[in-house]
């Protein structure tokens, strides 16, 4: 058995029958290079022979009696492949549009928790797309989002998938055993077995962050960068409203090279800040023909990954929130405030270890809390935590393939939740950049219109670039803007904070 930590329990006890809570994509597959008669049967056979290379395909949850300790993953004594591997067949000859229903769909209705919390559904029927060959299909993923965060999702597909038209030979042994289903007795005492281990963890994650803190108010270059938006401070929106089960969803691809082409001419931007600056004007765009632009800048929050190079499953994030100055006139204005935000979101971001935060909350007040939230409605009816979630997951360079078929395209999609009934998940692919709009009917209704507002956007980012004399855009970006500060190690953090600390004492008593 292995214990969920505390951010991924929390995804368990939020979800609800309006709200599932799943990550995934869709994925878009051209079958002009897919051998002979490949099919239905061949996918499941593919998939079958790659189950060693991730422990999410075969671990299933355990819920612990009255909440005493948070769920466990066991492997499924009770596994059936074909129970994730669902087919549905589009009527021919089917486009985007039926599929982006499709997945709406699909992705409206929670996983069955009596089995490992993953399915991938093959969709037939995808000729009436113009840049596909006839006989391609899809793939529309779904993984619990207790099981993996954005980035182990990706991992999880790319372990499907081939770099390749050739299929690779998997030859990692495959030493998964089932576990018995644990009785009550079982967990129960299992929970109170890492009581131990959870103080230890305790007593440094405290001395971890009273180090940071200390080092924050002693930190000069932080004290002179103002601090982001806090939680409960964005505008109401049309978008920060209680949901409903049926969900909208559309993507659409952007070249990259267009991204980093106004990257370069704002000197010191990233690649992440005109993607902002893309989903703030087009969602500035979206809301104003609605006549529902707010006079506040929406708050966007913004997953950051703390993963590395460390892979696996479960959650390894933190966040920061971002203004996107949506009440900045101009596209280009626009860019250089949400540069100088995203560099202070993400200072004031590392001084913490926020992401682990929850995992020293007592279970049963987690699963209350979460439950309570989720069950009376009440996102929604208070001041939005923040407005939008944006969350950037670099893909590969790189073609993938399916059984020798390529990937043409891969669009994300993520959980909405009352109050919070907007994500966009934005994925690098080959060259391209895809924006995944995920919503729900009575709050986004017409996703497609929303991708063609962020179309506009990126179209007038480059117009504003390519008017604007060389001289401005330095006066707008500097190409000599200083780096947030880095932070120190622990032990030279101690050291300056503890002589910072003598100063200060020394000049309180001269002041007397």
């Amino acid at each position: 058995m292995r214990i969920l930590s505390a951010l991924d329990a929390t995804f368990v006890y939020l979800e609800s029958e309006h709200s599932p809570m799943s990550i995934g994509a869709v994925y878009v597959i051209d079958a002009k290079d897919a051998p002979d008669g490949f099919s239905y049967d061949g996918w499941c056979a593919l998939v079958k022979s790659r189950l060693a290379l991730s422990n999410v395909f075969r671990q299933r949850l355990v819920e612990v009696p009255w909440d005493l300790s948070f769920p466990y993953w066991i492997n499924d004594p009770d596994f059936e492949l074909a129970a994730h591997l669902p087919k549905a067949s589009l009527s021919k000859p089917a486009g985007m549009d039926e599929l982006m229903q499709l997945a709406a769909e699909i992705w409206g209705k929670p996983l069955d928790r009596g089995r490992p919390l993953w399915d991938i559904t093959f969709v037939e029927g995808l000729d009436g797309v113009q840049e596909l060959s006839k006989g391609s299909f899809a793939l529309v993923t779904r993984v619990h989002h207790a099981a993996v965060d954005g980035k182990a999702s990706a991992e999880i597909m790319v372990a499907l998938l081939d770099p390749t038209p050739e299929m690779r030979v998997v030859e990692t042994q495959d030493d998964w055993q089932a576990e018995a289903m644990p009785s009550t007795l079982d967990v129960v005492s299992h929970s109170w077995s890492n009581a131990g281990k959870k103080a230890v963890d305790l007593a440094g994650f405290v001395g971890k962050a009273a180090l940071d803190t200390i080092n924050l108010q002693f930190d000069k270059n932080l004290k002179e960068i103002e601090p982001p938006p806090r939680l409960l401070s964005a505008p109401a929106t049309i978008f920060n409203q209680p949901i409903t089960s049926a969900r909208t969803f559309w993507g659409r691809n952007f070249d990259f090279e267009r991204i980093r082409k106004i990257k370069n001419s704002a000197h010191g931007s990233t690649v992440n800040d005109v993607v902002l600056a893309i989903c703030a004007g087009g969602l500035r765009r979206y809301l104003d023909e609605k006549d529902e632009l707010p006079s506040k800048p929406l708050v966007a929050m913004a997953p950051i990954s703390v993963r590395g190079d460390v892979k696996g499953s479960g959650n390894e994030v933190s966040a920061m929130l971002v203004n996107l100055a949506t009440d900045v006139e101009g596209s280009l204005n626009r860019l250089a405030h949400i540069h100088a935000n995203t560099r202070r979101s993400k200072t004031h971001a590392s001084a913490l270890p926020a992401n682990r935060i929850t995992e020293f909350l007592p279970s049963e007040t987690l699963a209350a809390a979460a439950r309570v939230y989720t069950r009376t409605r009440m996102g929604g009816r208070h001041r939005p935590f923040f407005n939008v979630t944006i969350t950037n997951v670099p893909g590969p360079t790189v073609p993938l393939y399916a059984a020798g078929a390529r990937v043409h395209s891969a669009f994300g999609m993520a959980p909405v939740l009352d109050g919070l009934g907007l994500i966009l998940v934005v994925l690098s692919y080959q060259g391209r950049l895809s924006i995944g709009i995920n919503s729900c009917q009575q709050i986004v209704p017409d996703p497609e219109h929303m991708a063609d507002c962020f179309s506009h956007a990126l179209e007038d980012l480059e117009l504003m670039i390519s008017d604007t004399e060389p001289a401005k855009l330095l006066s707008l970006f500097p190409e000599t803007a200083p780096e947030p500060p880095v932070r120190d190690d622990p032990l030279k953090t101690f050291h300056d904070a503890s002589k910072a600390l003598e100063e200060a004492i020394e000049s309180l008593e001269k002041q007397k």
